[in-house]
């Protein structure tokens, strides 16, 4: 019994020290010489494509989905109105109101997201994080988001985001942005 107690307690300061390394992660600034320069307002301005996948922590893809996106600057504001029509036919629509800060950061609303989103970025990332209200099967569940947008060329942008409920990651989605001209 001693011997189980003596290596539990040598093993707590190992395994805090892997929990800590596992949280910790890249920071935007990183990608602060990447070109094409990232501006949301510019990008999303106009009519935007996108098209997604959502996978479990495991790796299968349950949920397929395509985005109409149709973004307008109002009043200093970026308004984003994106229309998903997924794989099983069912729809939603979230219209997001995002604000360039004077520290260059970024904040937004939308109805499904508790609070604010908040968004940093450098080169051509951007990293949002915020709380997302998602249903499932007549539940909703409040699930953290750690979303990085990279823009690849003028009207192309890779999107992966990490879904995460008590420090434990559910999932990722990842999409494929196209502007139209």
């Amino acid at each position: 019994m001693k011997t189980i107690r003596r290596f539990a307690v040598l093993s707590l300061p190992v395994l805090l020290l892997l929990l800590l390394g596992a949280c910790a992660g890249t920071d935007v600034s990183h990608y602060a010489r990447n070109e094409p320069v990232f501006d949301p307002v510019q990008f999303f301005s106009g009519k935007t494509e996108a098209w997604g996948m959502f996978q479990k922590r495991g790796g299968e893809v349950v949920k397929r989905f395509h985005v109409e996106i149709t973004g307008s600057e109002q009043g200093g504001k970026l308004m984003l109105d994106e229309r998903f029509r997924y794989d099983d036919g069912s729809t939603q629509q979230r219209v997001w109101t995002l604000a360039r800060q004077a520290d260059g950061s970024w904040r937004g609303t939308a109805g499904d997201v508790v609070g604010e989103a908040v968004g940093h970025a450098a080169g051509n990332a951007l990293n949002w994080r915020y709380t997302l209200l998602l249903p499932v099967d007549g539940k909703t569940y409040e699930m953290h988001m750690d979303d990085w947008m990279y823009q690849m060329d003028r009207n192309t942008m890779i999107n992966r985001t990490s879904m995460s409920k008590f420090g434990l990651e559910v999932g990722q989605v990842t999409l494929f942005f196209r502007k139209q001209e």
